[in-house]
């Protein structure tokens, strides 16, 4: 229910952006800008018209339902860390004076957890589901790289980043706390 939520979010986002003049595209992120930061809170819940967001909806649904299976909390630590990485990233990046915006970072961020997830935590489980996701959607990878004028590269590639930093994060998170055993000298 959380994912259809977020994804119907987007779509009512994307609904008062064309019924209202509202133009909040322009609320996107605005590389280097000091009043362009703002939009690193609203960039992934913006898109630039319906095709943009039809594109992405099918990897936000997929990426954010999996992602969750660590249960709700877990994933809206994950989500939050992908959100500022991504947005940070565009934000230090991107083209002088454009403005960035889309859920996709959040989409290759949530990817990038699932597929080295498994590698920190030593998960059978979550490594057989990364194989299964990079045999599906591994393809989705190469737009961490320029190449498409129009495509934010940055928001993906910073999306992944915060991907990998969540899933360390979540592993180092999990590990049990060492303690001493007897006979063992601390510093």
């Amino acid at each position: 229910m959380v994912a259809v939520s977020f994804v119907a979010l987007l779509y009512l986002v994307e609904l008062i952006d064309v019924v209202l003049p509202a133009e909040l595209d322009g609320y996107g992120i605005v590389a280097r800008s000091p009043s362009g930061l703002d939009g690193i809170a609203w960039a992934p819940l913006l898109h630039g018209g319906w095709g943009h967001l039809v594109a992405n909806t099918v990897p936000v649904l997929v990426f954010a339902f999996l992602a969750m299976a660590g249960g709700l909390g877990r994933w809206v630590a994950v989500t939050l860390t992908i959100w500022l990485v991504a947005g940070i990233g565009v934000w230090l990046t991107a083209p002088p004076a454009t403005v960035t915006l889309g859920a996709s970072g959040l989409a290759f961020g949530w990817l990038a957890f699932l597929l080295v997830r498994g590698v920190f935590t030593r998960s059978i489980a979550q490594l057989a589901l990364a194989v299964v996701l990079f045999a599906l959607w591994g393809g989705m990878l190469w737009g961490v790289l320029p190449g498409t004028p129009g495509v934010s590269w940055q928001g993906h590639l910073f999306g992944a980043l915060g991907g990998v930093l969540a899933a360390w994060l979540v592993a180092r998170g999990d590990r049990p706390e060492r303690r001493p055993g007897p006979g063992t000298l601390e510093a």
